[in-house]
C-alpha cells in the first residue's frame, strides 16, 4: 500500500447478526454503498435481508479516488447506492469507478441506485454555448459499465431519454401523500400549492389523489430594473396550505412562497420536498420563516440539518428503493411503486 494514501472503509455492518438473515437471503445479489449516503444504503440492505457488500475507498494525497471491491461479484446482480450530495464531483467519480470495478470483475449486471440525481437541473441549453451536463453525466454512467439506473423524482423527466440503458424514475408522491394523511389532521380541507410554474404537474397529481383544491404561485415579470412580483392563483384564506416541489437548494422560492400564502390568509403553511439540498443559509431562512414544517425525503442525509432546524422533518424512502431493487432483481414490474408505498 502506498504511504501517501488515506484509507476510508465505506462498508457499514448491519446491526442484525448475519446468521439470522441466512434463511431470507436473496440469491445472487450484492448491494454496495459509496461514501455519500451510507445510512440509506444500510436501510436498503436491512430491508432486503442482506449485509452490505464490502468495499473500500481511498484518497491519495493528490486527491485521486481509488476503490477496492473486497468480495467476489462474479455472476452477481450488483446494486451500487450513491446519492448526488456532499462532495458531489468526488462522489460521482467514486460511483463511476465502483461501477467499472464491478463490471470488469464479471458482475452479471450493475445497477446505479442514485436517490438524488446530480446535475439534473442542467438538462437543457439555457443560453448560447451552455452545456447540457445531465446528458454528459448520462453518457459517463453508461460508458462506465452501468446496465440500469434507479433514481427518484428527476428534476426533468426527459433526462431518462439521455440514457441508452433502462432508467427507473421512481416518484416520492405516494410517500408524500401518506405523510400528509398521517400528519396533517385538516388535510381534507387543505390546499395544495405549487411555488412556481415548473411544479404544477407534480402538485396537481398529488391534489387529485387527495381530492383537494390547489393553487399556483405565479411570478410576473416586470419592466426592466423593477423587481418581479408574484401572484397567487387560487384561494387559501383560513385554510392549510401545502407547498410541494422536487428540490430546495437555497430555499428562496419556498420561503417567499410561504410569505405570499400568509399574506393571502393561510392559517398554516407546510412545504414538502423530495430532495432537501438546503445549501448556504437555507436553514436560517427556514427557521425564520412562517412555515409550520419543512418535510423532505432522505435521498440526501439530513441528520446535521435536523439538529439545526426544529421545523425540518424527514420521510424515509429507503423502503421504496429496496422494493424497486427486489422487483428489478426478480424481473417484476416496478410500476406498482408509482402509486403505492410498500410495507
Amino acid at each position: 500500500m502506498r504511504t501517501d494514501e488515506k484509507e476510508q472503509t465505506v462498508n457499514v455492518k448491519s446491526d442484525k447478526p448475519s446468521e439470522n438473515k441466512q434463511e431470507q437471503r436473496m440469491p445472487n445479489i450484492k448491494v454496495f454503498t459509496g461514501s455519500s449516503h451510507p445510512d440509506i444504503a444500510k436501510k436498503i440492505a436491512d430491508r432486503l435481508g442482506i449485509d452490505l457488500g464490502r468495499a473500500t475507498t481511498k484518497k491519495f494525497s493528490n486527491k485521486e479516488t481509488n476503490v477496492e471491491i473486497d468480495e467476489s461479484v462474479r455472476g452477481e446482480d450488483v446494486y451500487i447506492v450513491q446519492s448526488g450530495c456532499g462532495e458531489i464531483n468526488d462522489n460521482l467519480m467514486e460511483l463511476l469507478i465502483m461501477i467499472n470495478a464491478c463490471k470488469i470483475a464479471s458482475a452479471s449486471r450493475v445497477t446505479a441506485v442514485i436517490p438524488c440525481f446530480p446535475y439534473s437541473r442542467q438538462d437543457k441549453k439555457e443560453k448560447s454555448r451552455a452545456p447540457i451536463t445531465a446528458k454528459l453525466l448520462a453518457n459517463l454512467i453508461s460508458v462506465s459499465g452501468a446496465d440500469h439506473v434507479i433514481t427518484i423524482d428527476l428534476h426533468a423527466s426527459q433526462i431518462q431519454g439521455f440514457f441508452n440503458i433502462p432508467v427507473d424514475n421512481l416518484y416520492a408522491e405516494p410517500a408524500i401523500t401518506k405523510w400528509i394523511k398521517d400528519n396533517i389532521p385538516e388535510w381534507k380541507s387543505s390546499v395544495m400549492v405549487s411555488p412556481d410554474a415548473g411544479g404544477v404537474k407534480r402538485m396537481t397529481s398529488i391534489a387529485d389523489n387527495l381530492d383537494i383544491d390547489f393553487a399556483i404561485i405565479h411570478k410576473e415579470r416586470q419592466k426592466a430594473n423593477e423587481e418581479d412580483s408574484t401572484v397567487l392563483v387560487g384561494n387559501v384564506r383560513d385554510r392549510t396550505a401545502i407547498m410541494v416541489d422536487d428540490l430546495a437548494d437555497t430555499c428562496d422560492t419556498i420561503v417567499k412562497g410561504a410569505e405570499k400564502l400568509r399574506e393571502a390568509g393561510a392559517n398554516k403553511i407546510y412545504a414538502i420536498l423530495t430532495h432537501g439540498v438546503l445549501a448556504g443559509n437555507a436553514i436560517d431562512k427556514i427557521n425564520n420563516s412562517c412555515l409550520e414544517a419543512l418535510v423532505v425525503t432522505n435521498t440526501i442525509p439530513q441528520d446535521k440539518h435536523m439538529k439545526q432546524c426544529p421545523k425540518l422533518q424527514t420521510v424515509d424512502i429507503s423502503v421504496m428503493l429496496a422494493e424497486a431493487i427486489r422487483r428489478t432483481h426478480y424481473a417484476e414490474s416496478v410500476s406498482y411503486l408509482f402509486s403505492n408505498v410498500p410495507y
